[in-house]
């Protein structure tokens, strides 16, 4: 891969060579990009990339949406035009071979972000799965919209010399193409003759008429030829990937980016508070409006009246992103860690750190609060109680304190079930939707867009409805076909 990363921005290449480039919405990503991009933009469209795979991942693990179905395409593509990534919306909608400028714009950004990626993502066996299970799903998808011309353009783009069976040969085996593929009304469809180890998934789901070696595969299905082909193509370019990470390396502006791009958080930063929220509804708004990470620093202050640092850092972050002010702030934990020592050790010791962390002390930066991914990657020792519980905590002790809470066997077990496997934040997700009563299947990112969704149900903008068990099944069975991935891997 040739991206020369510069620091001031270069023009962007003529419309003219940009058709040569890109004459198609769907790539297969042989060519490597070799034009000069802005650090800016590298680090842009990296995140943007992220964000799209993240969409994927979450219409199907969190969701529960059937793959490729209507439901989930829908989800995927509202998503996308949510996250302001309108142009990979257009890109998954309708597959074409416009020439508009913006079409030609945003294959250009598609097709540097899956390069971007790939050097994130080659690092590990396990970061190498996910990508390549997100790319295959978004290579699926944006076949699948593909008109015909398209596809007939996308064959001979990419020298795949594949033709459909004549009419003749057709007729012929037209009973048995009948019995073997699913689909209804397959006189007007095109089919095309492969060698029968090319589509492997397909015959081991007896979807295709098997005859001489050779599978015989409908228009629709298509996609497994490719699919298996990208998949290959794939893992090799990651490998070789990987054996490079030296030399790319050298530039140490991309390190950072490239080793944390896979934890990386791409959602509101709540450094600014929508609200203020008085210190005396603390105790009242832990119960129902806190993540489980909060709400258990919030009961040990309580308990131990104080925290240390990582607590009291995470935790105060956290207070300030909800609307808590900085005088209201030094009130609290004045209050609390008074109970155990003097005022005046508090002062000397203490209060800076909370200035600090409003920006009125040291750099004086606006910091913000702690992300999901963020508090998962921290480091928790002994007798802290800060950092993810669904990580962090030992099962057994989790567990009881769900029970403790007075929720559900069910709902709890659905919990345990996520956190066993390492779906952390699905766990939050699941654990929202017990507190709430509801069967929302938010992604959680962050501890303040958890607050922030439940205060919306606690003010009546988000109405809740009454858990569905046949939609609470289906999530299971989805996200069982993830076992064995870290949290990295659903994100």
């Amino acid at each position: 891969m040739d991206l020369n990363i510069r620091r001031k921005s270069t023009k962007v290449q003529l419309s003219g060579s940009l058709v040569e480039t890109y004459p198609h919405d769907l790539q297969m990503y042989k060519i490597p990009p070799t034009e000069n991009i802005t650090l800016q933009e590298f680090e842009t469209l990296a995140l943007e990339r992220v964000t799209l795979l993240r969409c994927l991942a979450t219409a199907t693990t969190l969701k529960g949406l059937r793959m490729y179905s209507e439901e989930w395409t829908d989800y995927v593509i509202g998503e996308l035009k949510t996250q302001g990534l309108k142009y990979y919306a257009k890109l998954c909608e309708k597959t074409s071979c416009a020439t508009t400028e913006a079409d030609l714009q945003a294959r250009r950004k598609d097709h540097i972000a899956h390069f971007i990626l790939r050097l994130a993502y080659c690092r590990t066996e396990e970061l190498r799965r996910w990508f390549i299970a997100r790319e295959l799903e978004l290579f699926k998808m944006r076949f699948a919209t593909m008109r015909s011309e398209a596809v007939e353009t996308f064959f001979k783009i990419n020298n795949l010399c594949y033709t459909n069976i004549s009419d003749e040969e057709k007729s012929e085996i037209l009973h048995n193409l009948r019995e073997s593929t699913p689909h209804p009304n397959i006189d007007n469809m095109k089919f095309y003759k492969v060698k029968f180890y090319e589509v492997l998934d397909l015959v081991k789901m007896r979807k295709v008429y098997l005859s001489g070696g050779y599978a015989y595969i409908a228009h629709k299905d298509f996609i497994s030829v490719l699919s298996a082909q990208y998949r290959t193509q794939l893992k090799q370019s990651l490998a070789i990937a990987s054996h490079h990470l030296g030399e790319i390396e050298q530039d140490e502006r991309l390190v950072s980016l490239l080793k944390g791009l896979h934890q990386s958080y791409s959602g509101d930063d709540y450094s600014n508070a929508k609200a203020m929220i008085p210190i005396e509804s603390l105790d009242s708004l832990s119960v129902k409006s806190f993540p489980l990470c909060m709400r258990q620093l919030h009961e040990q202050l309580r308990l131990a009246h104080h925290l240390k640092h990582g607590g009291r850092l995470q935790y105060g972050l956290f207070l300030k992103g909800i609307g808590v002010t900085l005088e209201d702030s030094l009130r609290f934990w004045r209050d609390e860690f008074t109970k155990i020592m003097e005022l005046d050790k508090f002062e000397k010791q203490y209060a800076y750190n909370v200035r600090y962390n409003y920006g009125k002390e040291g750099s004086k930066r606006n910091y913000s609060p702690f992300s999901c991914l963020k508090i998962i990657s921290n480091t928790v020792g002994p007798g802290d109680c800060h950092g993810c519980p669904y990580k962090h905590c030992d099962v057994s002790i989790l567990k009881n304190r769900l029970q403790g809470y007075g929720f559900e066997s069910q709902a709890i077990n659905e919990i345990i079930d996520m956190t066993k496997k390492g779906h952390f934040q699905i766990a939050c997700s699941k654990h929202f939707d017990a507190v709430h009563h509801s069967d929302l299947g938010l992604a959680i990112n962050h501890p303040n867009q958890y607050f922030e969704e439940s205060q919306k149900i606690a003010k009546g903008d988000i109405k809740v409805e009454i858990k569905k068990e046949a939609k609470s099944a289906t999530v299971k069975k989805e996200v069982d076909d993830f076992d064995g991935m870290d949290f990295e891997e659903i994100m």
